[in-house]
């Protein structure tokens, strides 16, 4: 019953938050709330525009990636934040780490050039596989392709930034909490009141 209880008593603070945000946003003029909702739209599209910059400035589509499995350890742990540029004429070179996207497949890959076949008139095929993993990437590529071309890779590897990721993570994997951290980081902004 002791729980039972503090599941009541847990639901009413639950709601009793919930009014006290109601009757914020009802005491707020017109002015204040428009200013705030103008405020919340700047942080958004200040956002937007950093990443924007970062995807001129690296020449990658994904400047910043989340590692999502352990096929890279030692090298990269799940939850590890990369940072990845893609200059075009820059050569791909065998022992570098590269981020792909394979026909077929939404989610980049990010793992090791270990072969590359260069034709003399300068075209380039690269074969990858993940450090933690036995075998190659063959059976990751689409059906009937067994190397992979300039064109598939969305950046290489520049820097790290260990375990940063993992809030994507619980995020992708615990969709509610998500919606309720933006909810919250949402209150915030359109309550905040400027001193």
């Amino acid at each position: 019953t002791a729980v039972a209880g503090g599941g009541v008593r847990g639901g009413a603070a639950g709601r009793a938050a919930a009014m006290d945000l109601f009757g914020d946003l009802r005491r707020m003029n017109k002015r204040q709330l428009y200013y705030q909702v103008l405020n919340f739209a700047m942080i958004v599209s200040s956002a937007l525009m950093i990443w924007k910059g970062l995807i001129v400035i690296t020449g990658s589509e994904s400047p910043i990636v989340v590692v999502l499995s352990g096929s890279m350890e030692p090298a990269f742990h799940r939850g590890d934040l990369l940072f990845l540029t893609n200059f075009h004429d820059d050569p791909i070179r065998a022992g570098e780490i590269v981020v792909f996207k394979v026909e077929g497949r939404d989610i980049p890959i990010v793992h090791r050039v270990i072969k590359i076949h260069e034709k003399e008139n300068g075209d380039i095929k690269f074969l990858t596989k993940g450090d933690n993993n036995e075998v190659d990437d063959r059976g990751l590529y689409k059906e009937g392709q067994n190397w992979l071309e300039k064109k598939d890779v969305v950046g290489r590897a520049r820097g790290f930034l260990p375990y940063v990721g993992m809030v994507t993570i619980i995020m992708n994997d615990y969709p509610k909490f998500k919606y309720a951290l933006l909810a919250v980081m949402g209150a915030y902004v359109l309550l905040k009141r400027e001193s």
